[in-house]
């Protein structure tokens, strides 16, 4: 990702899909951006086809950042 230095303003791009970032724990650190304000688009849980554990939030900026909990992380 890149910041765009140039002097006009641009809207939220299309040339990507989103971005993911691994977590320890998706449902607690859902909880603990719930409560600085983070706008939660999907609340955590299972992938409809698949075992991993995801959410989605949006920056403020708008785009959708993905949490996806690391396999066997969670005590």
């Amino acid at each position: 990702m890149t910041h765009n230095w140039d002097t006009e303003r641009y809207d939220v791009g299309s040339g990507f899909g989103h971005v993911a970032f691994g977590v320890d724990d998706v449902y607690r650190v859902c909880d603990e951006l719930r409560a600085k304000g983070v706008k939660i688009v999907r609340e955590p849980g299972p992938m409809k086809h698949g075992g991993s554990e995801i959410a989605f939030i949006e920056d403020p900026d708008g785009y959708r950042l993905e949490l996806i909990q690391l396999r066997g992380r969670v005590d």
